[in-house]
Protein backbone atom coordinates (compact mmCIF):
# COMPACT_ATOMS: atom_id res chain seq x y z
CA UNK A 1 0.00 0.00 0.00
CA UNK A 2 1.44 3.35 -1.05
CA UNK A 3 0.83 6.63 0.78
CA UNK A 4 1.79 10.22 0.03
CA UNK A 5 5.35 11.01 1.06
CA UNK A 6 6.82 13.38 3.63
CA UNK A 7 10.39 14.02 2.48
CA UNK A 8 13.00 14.91 5.10
CA UNK A 9 15.92 17.29 4.72
CA UNK A 10 19.35 15.72 4.36
CA UNK A 11 20.66 14.63 7.76
CA UNK A 12 17.27 14.87 9.49
CA UNK A 13 16.61 11.14 9.22
CA UNK A 14 18.86 10.21 12.14
CA UNK A 15 16.28 10.49 14.92
CA UNK A 16 13.86 8.32 12.91
CA UNK A 17 16.59 5.76 12.31
CA UNK A 18 16.98 5.72 16.11
CA UNK A 19 13.25 4.87 16.21
CA UNK A 20 11.99 8.12 17.69
CA UNK A 21 8.34 8.28 16.54
CA UNK A 22 7.96 12.04 15.98
CA UNK A 23 8.82 14.01 12.86
CA UNK A 24 9.05 17.76 13.53
CA UNK A 25 8.18 20.44 11.00
CA UNK A 26 11.76 21.75 10.92
CA UNK A 27 12.98 18.39 9.58
CA UNK A 28 10.65 18.38 6.55
CA UNK A 29 11.94 19.28 3.08
CA UNK A 30 8.62 18.84 1.30
CA UNK A 31 5.66 16.56 0.49
CA UNK A 32 4.78 14.58 -2.61
CA UNK A 33 1.31 16.13 -2.78
CA UNK A 34 -1.16 18.07 -0.63
CA UNK A 35 -1.89 15.99 2.49
CA UNK A 36 -4.97 16.17 4.70
CA UNK A 37 -4.81 16.33 8.47
CA UNK A 38 -4.80 12.77 9.85
CA UNK A 39 -3.93 11.11 6.54
CA UNK A 40 -1.49 8.19 6.51
CA UNK A 41 1.92 9.04 5.03
CA UNK A 42 5.26 7.42 4.29
CA UNK A 43 8.31 9.23 5.67
CA UNK A 44 11.36 9.09 3.39
CA UNK A 45 14.85 10.54 3.56
CA UNK A 46 16.39 12.91 1.01
CA UNK A 47 17.34 9.89 -1.17
CA UNK A 48 13.78 8.50 -1.09
CA UNK A 49 14.61 5.64 1.32
CA UNK A 50 11.60 4.59 3.37
CA UNK A 51 11.96 5.39 7.10
CA UNK A 52 8.51 4.81 8.52
CA UNK A 53 4.75 5.21 8.13
CA UNK A 54 2.38 7.21 10.31
CA UNK A 55 -0.20 9.97 10.61
CA UNK A 56 0.21 13.44 9.16
CA UNK A 57 -0.76 16.50 11.17
CA UNK A 58 -1.18 20.04 9.90
CA UNK A 59 -1.38 21.41 13.47
CA UNK A 60 1.51 22.00 15.85
CA UNK A 61 5.19 21.19 15.48
CA UNK A 62 4.83 17.39 15.22
CA UNK A 63 4.11 16.76 11.53
CA UNK A 64 4.10 12.96 11.59
CA UNK A 65 3.53 10.45 14.38
CA UNK A 66 5.10 7.21 13.19
CA UNK A 67 3.28 3.91 13.76
CA UNK A 68 5.77 1.56 12.14
CA UNK A 69 9.37 1.75 10.99
CA UNK A 70 8.88 -1.13 8.57
CA UNK A 71 6.43 -1.99 5.81
CA UNK A 72 3.09 -2.96 7.31
CA UNK A 73 -0.49 -3.37 6.09
CA UNK A 74 -2.87 -1.23 8.13
CA UNK A 75 -5.97 -3.40 8.08
CA UNK A 76 -8.16 -4.50 11.01
CA UNK A 77 -5.58 -7.05 12.16
CA UNK A 78 -3.05 -4.26 12.79
CA UNK A 79 -5.15 -2.89 15.66
CA UNK A 80 -5.97 -6.35 16.93
CA UNK A 81 -2.27 -7.21 17.17
CA UNK A 82 -1.41 -3.94 18.92
CA UNK A 83 -4.20 -4.36 21.46
CA UNK A 84 -3.39 -8.01 22.10
CA UNK A 85 0.27 -7.22 22.72
CA UNK A 86 -0.60 -4.42 25.16
CA UNK A 87 -3.19 -6.57 26.97
CA UNK A 88 -0.75 -9.47 27.39
CA UNK A 89 1.75 -7.12 29.02
CA UNK A 90 -0.89 -5.97 31.54
CA UNK A 91 -1.76 -9.56 32.41
CA UNK A 92 1.87 -9.98 33.47
CA UNK A 93 1.93 -6.73 35.45
CA UNK A 94 -1.38 -6.92 37.31
CA UNK A 95 -3.53 -9.28 39.34
CA UNK A 96 -6.93 -8.84 37.67
CA UNK A 97 -8.69 -10.23 40.76
CA UNK A 98 -7.40 -7.29 42.79
CA UNK A 99 -7.08 -4.64 40.06
CA UNK A 100 -9.54 -4.20 37.19
CA UNK A 101 -8.73 -0.56 36.40
CA UNK A 102 -5.61 0.12 34.34
CA UNK A 103 -4.20 1.68 31.17
CA UNK A 104 -4.23 -0.65 28.16
CA UNK A 105 -2.62 1.66 25.59
CA UNK A 106 -0.18 4.37 26.66
CA UNK A 107 0.60 6.19 23.41
CA UNK A 108 4.20 5.85 22.31
CA UNK A 109 4.87 3.48 25.22
CA UNK A 110 2.73 0.88 23.44
CA UNK A 111 3.78 1.86 19.93
CA UNK A 112 0.70 3.95 19.03
CA UNK A 113 1.55 7.62 19.24
CA UNK A 114 -1.46 9.76 20.05
CA UNK A 115 -3.68 7.02 21.54
CA UNK A 116 -4.74 6.47 25.16
CA UNK A 117 -7.05 3.62 26.20
CA UNK A 118 -8.06 3.11 29.83
CA UNK A 119 -9.99 0.12 31.17
CA UNK A 120 -12.42 0.13 34.09
CA UNK A 121 -13.92 -3.30 34.79
CA UNK A 122 -15.00 -4.17 31.22
CA UNK A 123 -15.53 -0.52 30.24
CA UNK A 124 -13.05 0.99 27.77
CA UNK A 125 -12.38 4.72 27.40
CA UNK A 126 -10.53 5.88 24.27
CA UNK A 127 -8.80 9.24 24.08
CA UNK A 128 -7.30 10.45 20.80
CA UNK A 129 -4.49 12.99 20.87
CA UNK A 130 -4.15 13.24 17.09
CA UNK A 131 -6.58 13.45 14.19
CA UNK A 132 -4.96 10.40 12.61
CA UNK A 133 -5.84 8.25 15.62
CA UNK A 134 -9.33 9.77 15.84
CA UNK A 135 -10.03 8.74 12.25
CA UNK A 136 -9.26 5.15 13.27
CA UNK A 137 -11.58 5.13 16.31
CA UNK A 138 -14.18 2.86 14.71
CA UNK A 139 -11.52 0.31 13.72
CA UNK A 140 -10.02 0.43 17.22
CA UNK A 141 -13.48 -0.13 18.73
CA UNK A 142 -14.06 -3.10 16.41
CA UNK A 143 -10.69 -4.57 17.40
CA UNK A 144 -11.58 -4.30 21.11
CA UNK A 145 -14.90 -6.05 20.54
CA UNK A 146 -13.25 -8.76 18.41
CA UNK A 147 -10.33 -9.44 20.76
CA UNK A 148 -12.02 -9.08 24.14
CA UNK A 149 -15.77 -9.81 23.89
CA UNK A 150 -15.90 -11.22 27.43
CA UNK A 151 -14.16 -8.08 28.79
CA UNK A 152 -16.25 -5.48 26.95
CA UNK A 153 -19.47 -3.84 28.16
CA UNK A 154 -18.87 -0.29 26.96
CA UNK A 155 -16.49 1.61 24.69
CA UNK A 156 -16.55 5.39 25.08
CA UNK A 157 -14.72 7.97 22.96
CA UNK A 158 -13.59 10.88 25.15
CA UNK A 159 -11.49 13.06 22.86
CA UNK A 160 -13.22 16.46 22.93
CA UNK A 161 -10.72 17.70 25.53
CA UNK A 162 -7.66 16.55 23.58
CA UNK A 163 -9.01 17.27 20.08
CA UNK A 164 -11.52 20.13 20.41
CA UNK A 165 -12.42 19.95 16.70
CA UNK A 166 -13.90 16.45 17.14
CA UNK A 167 -17.09 17.75 18.76
CA UNK A 168 -18.77 15.91 21.61
CA UNK A 169 -17.75 12.66 23.29
CA UNK A 170 -19.85 9.62 22.46
CA UNK A 171 -20.43 5.90 22.95
CA UNK A 172 -18.98 3.51 20.40
CA UNK A 173 -20.47 0.45 22.10
CA UNK A 174 -22.74 0.02 25.12
CA UNK A 175 -24.14 2.78 27.32
CA UNK A 176 -22.51 2.50 30.77
CA UNK A 177 -21.49 5.90 32.15
CA UNK A 178 -19.88 4.72 35.38
CA UNK A 179 -18.79 1.70 37.39
CA UNK A 180 -17.22 0.77 40.69
CA UNK A 181 -13.71 -0.35 39.76
CA UNK A 182 -11.10 -2.05 41.90
CA UNK A 183 -7.47 -1.08 42.47
CA UNK A 184 -5.37 -3.26 44.75
CA UNK A 185 -8.64 -4.42 46.31
CA UNK A 186 -9.81 -0.84 47.01
CA UNK A 187 -13.09 0.32 45.44
CA UNK A 188 -13.41 3.51 43.38
CA UNK A 189 -16.48 4.97 41.71
CA UNK A 190 -15.42 6.01 38.19
CA UNK A 191 -17.52 8.12 35.81
CA UNK A 192 -15.84 8.54 32.41
CA UNK A 193 -18.58 10.82 31.06
CA UNK A 194 -18.45 13.42 33.86
CA UNK A 195 -14.97 12.84 35.31
CA UNK A 196 -11.64 14.46 34.44
CA UNK A 197 -9.42 12.83 31.81
CA UNK A 198 -10.83 9.32 31.32
CA UNK A 199 -12.48 9.32 34.77
CA UNK A 200 -9.62 8.42 37.11
CA UNK A 201 -5.86 8.95 37.51
CA UNK A 202 -4.48 5.45 37.04
CA UNK A 203 -0.80 6.40 36.91
CA UNK A 204 -0.44 6.80 40.70
CA UNK A 205 -1.48 3.24 41.64
CA UNK A 206 1.94 2.08 42.87
CA UNK A 207 2.64 5.39 44.62
CA UNK A 208 -0.71 5.28 46.43
CA UNK A 209 0.17 1.81 47.68
CA UNK A 210 3.55 3.06 48.89
CA UNK A 211 1.85 5.88 50.79
CA UNK A 212 0.01 3.28 52.86
CA UNK A 213 3.33 2.06 54.25
CA UNK A 214 3.86 5.45 55.93
CA UNK A 215 0.30 6.16 57.09
CA UNK A 216 -0.56 3.90 60.03
CA UNK A 217 -1.58 5.97 63.04
CA UNK A 218 -0.66 9.20 61.22
CA UNK A 219 -2.42 12.45 60.36
CA UNK A 220 -2.44 12.57 56.54
CA UNK A 221 -3.14 15.51 54.22
CA UNK A 222 -3.94 14.79 50.56
CA UNK A 223 -3.91 17.95 48.43
CA UNK A 224 -5.35 18.18 44.90
CA UNK A 225 -7.13 15.01 45.99
CA UNK A 226 -9.53 14.63 43.01
CA UNK A 227 -11.44 11.39 43.77
CA UNK A 228 -9.43 10.67 46.92
CA UNK A 229 -7.05 7.94 45.78
CA UNK A 230 -4.20 8.66 48.21
CA UNK A 231 -6.71 9.37 51.00
CA UNK A 232 -8.31 5.95 50.82
CA UNK A 233 -4.99 4.09 50.75
CA UNK A 234 -3.97 6.06 53.86
CA UNK A 235 -7.17 5.09 55.63
CA UNK A 236 -6.77 1.45 54.59
CA UNK A 237 -3.41 1.59 56.38
CA UNK A 238 -5.24 2.80 59.52
CA UNK A 239 -4.32 6.47 59.45
CA UNK A 240 -5.56 8.39 62.48
CA UNK A 241 -6.97 11.25 60.38
CA UNK A 242 -7.15 11.91 56.64
CA UNK A 243 -7.89 15.35 55.16
CA UNK A 244 -8.64 15.66 51.42
CA UNK A 245 -8.49 19.07 49.74
CA UNK A 246 -9.41 20.07 46.20
CA UNK A 247 -10.69 23.30 44.66
CA UNK A 248 -13.51 21.35 42.96
CA UNK A 249 -16.56 20.63 45.09
CA UNK A 250 -17.44 17.79 42.69
CA UNK A 251 -14.01 16.21 43.26
CA UNK A 252 -14.31 16.56 47.04
CA UNK A 253 -17.77 14.95 46.93
CA UNK A 254 -16.31 12.05 44.91
CA UNK A 255 -13.48 11.65 47.42
CA UNK A 256 -16.03 11.48 50.24
CA UNK A 257 -18.13 8.99 48.24
CA UNK A 258 -15.13 6.74 47.59
CA UNK A 259 -14.12 6.87 51.25
CA UNK A 260 -17.67 5.87 52.20
CA UNK A 261 -17.52 2.96 49.74
CA UNK A 262 -14.50 1.51 51.52
CA UNK A 263 -14.50 2.88 55.07
CA UNK A 264 -17.91 4.27 56.10
CA UNK A 265 -16.73 5.22 59.61
CA UNK A 266 -13.43 6.81 58.59
CA UNK A 267 -12.09 9.92 60.34
CA UNK A 268 -12.03 11.81 57.04
CA UNK A 269 -12.40 15.50 56.26
CA UNK A 270 -13.17 16.48 52.64
CA UNK A 271 -12.63 20.19 52.04
CA UNK A 272 -13.35 22.22 48.89
CA UNK A 273 -10.75 24.99 48.80
CA UNK A 274 -7.88 26.34 46.76
CA UNK A 275 -4.88 24.32 47.97
CA UNK A 276 -2.58 27.33 48.23
CA UNK A 277 -5.22 29.16 50.28
CA UNK A 278 -5.80 26.10 52.48
CA UNK A 279 -2.08 25.72 53.16
CA UNK A 280 -1.88 29.40 54.09
CA UNK A 281 -4.90 29.44 56.41
CA UNK A 282 -4.66 25.94 57.93
CA UNK A 283 -2.81 25.52 61.24
CA UNK A 284 -2.99 21.73 61.54
CA UNK A 285 0.38 19.96 61.47
CA UNK A 286 0.43 16.65 59.55
CA UNK A 287 2.66 13.59 59.70
CA UNK A 288 2.25 12.75 56.01
CA UNK A 289 1.44 15.18 53.18
CA UNK A 290 0.74 14.47 49.50
CA UNK A 291 1.34 17.25 46.96
CA UNK A 292 -0.02 15.99 43.62
CA UNK A 293 -0.97 19.09 41.60
CA UNK A 294 -2.20 19.22 38.00
CA UNK A 295 0.39 20.15 35.38
CA UNK A 296 1.53 23.68 36.23
CA UNK A 297 3.44 23.81 32.93
CA UNK A 298 1.89 22.66 29.67
CA UNK A 299 4.37 24.41 27.39
CA UNK A 300 8.00 25.56 27.43
CA UNK A 301 6.80 29.17 27.76
CA UNK A 302 5.21 28.47 31.13
CA UNK A 303 8.19 26.57 32.56
CA UNK A 304 9.53 29.41 34.75
CA UNK A 305 6.13 30.29 36.18
CA UNK A 306 5.51 26.62 36.88
CA UNK A 307 8.78 26.09 38.74
CA UNK A 308 7.93 29.04 40.99
CA UNK A 309 4.51 27.51 41.70
CA UNK A 310 6.07 24.12 42.52
CA UNK A 311 8.55 25.85 44.83
CA UNK A 312 5.82 27.77 46.70
CA UNK A 313 3.72 24.63 47.05
CA UNK A 314 6.60 22.57 48.41
CA UNK A 315 7.60 25.29 50.88
CA UNK A 316 4.03 25.30 52.19
CA UNK A 317 3.99 21.50 52.40
CA UNK A 318 7.30 21.31 54.24
CA UNK A 319 6.19 23.95 56.74
CA UNK A 320 3.01 21.99 57.51
CA UNK A 321 4.91 18.76 58.26
CA UNK A 322 5.51 17.53 61.78
CA UNK A 323 9.06 16.58 62.80
CA UNK A 324 9.98 13.20 61.28
CA UNK A 325 7.22 13.76 58.72
CA UNK A 326 6.90 12.32 55.23
CA UNK A 327 6.28 14.37 52.08
CA UNK A 328 5.09 12.80 48.80
CA UNK A 329 5.58 15.47 46.14
CA UNK A 330 4.90 15.16 42.41
CA UNK A 331 4.99 16.91 39.06
CA UNK A 332 3.17 15.62 35.97
CA UNK A 333 4.38 18.51 33.77
CA UNK A 334 6.23 16.98 30.83
CA UNK A 335 8.36 20.11 30.31
CA UNK A 336 9.61 19.92 33.91
CA UNK A 337 12.22 17.18 33.76
CA UNK A 338 13.51 15.11 36.68
CA UNK A 339 16.52 17.31 37.34
CA UNK A 340 14.55 20.57 37.29
CA UNK A 341 11.86 19.11 39.55
CA UNK A 342 14.47 17.81 42.00
CA UNK A 343 16.26 21.16 42.05
CA UNK A 344 12.98 23.03 42.55
CA UNK A 345 12.07 20.87 45.55
CA UNK A 346 15.63 21.30 46.86
CA UNK A 347 15.26 25.09 46.57
CA UNK A 348 12.05 24.87 48.60
CA UNK A 349 13.87 22.74 51.19
CA UNK A 350 16.66 25.31 51.53
CA UNK A 351 14.07 27.99 52.35
CA UNK A 352 12.74 25.90 55.25
CA UNK A 353 16.18 25.10 56.69
CA UNK A 354 15.08 21.60 57.74
CA UNK A 355 17.14 18.44 57.47
CA UNK A 356 15.63 16.38 54.65
CA UNK A 357 16.46 13.00 53.14
CA UNK A 358 15.19 11.51 49.88
CA UNK A 359 13.71 8.06 50.48
CA UNK A 360 12.23 7.29 47.05
CA UNK A 361 12.17 8.65 43.51
CA UNK A 362 8.80 7.87 41.94
CA UNK A 363 7.28 7.69 38.47
CA UNK A 364 4.13 6.53 36.68
CA UNK A 365 2.91 2.96 37.06
CA UNK A 366 4.19 0.13 34.86
CA UNK A 367 0.94 0.06 32.85
CA UNK A 368 2.08 3.52 31.61
CA UNK A 369 5.35 2.27 30.03
CA UNK A 370 7.93 4.54 28.44
CA UNK A 371 9.24 3.64 25.00
CA UNK A 372 13.03 3.53 25.37
CA UNK A 373 13.34 5.44 22.08
CA UNK A 374 10.89 8.13 23.28
CA UNK A 375 12.03 9.42 26.70
CA UNK A 376 9.40 12.16 26.53
CA UNK A 377 6.89 9.50 27.55
CA UNK A 378 8.29 9.67 31.09
CA UNK A 379 6.17 12.48 32.51
CA UNK A 380 5.31 11.73 36.16
CA UNK A 381 8.06 12.59 38.63
CA UNK A 382 7.86 12.19 42.38
CA UNK A 383 9.95 12.27 45.53
CA UNK A 384 9.31 10.83 48.98
CA UNK A 385 11.08 12.97 51.57
CA UNK A 386 11.82 12.33 55.23
CA UNK A 387 11.74 15.70 57.01
CA UNK A 388 13.30 16.00 60.46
Amino acid sequence: MSFPKVILKSGKEKSIQRRHPWVFSGAVFGVSREINDGEMVDVVDSKNNHLGTGYFSDKGSIVVRILTFGQEIFDSTFWQKKLQSAWELRTQLLDFEQTNAFRVIHGEGDGISGLIIDYYDKNWVIQAHSTGVFLQIDKISEAIQTNFPEYCKTIYCKSSGTLPNTGTDYFLFGTNEETVAKENGILFSVNWVEGQKTGFFLDQRDNRKLLGEFSKGKKVLNTFCYTGGFSIYAMQAQAELVTSVDISQKAVDLAAKNMELNFPNANHKAIADDVFNFMKENHQIYDVIVLDPPAFAKSIKSKHTATQAYKRLNIAGLKALAPKGILFTFSCSQVIDDVLFYNTVAAAAIETGRNIRVLHKLEQGSDHPTNIYHPEGHYLKGLVLYVE
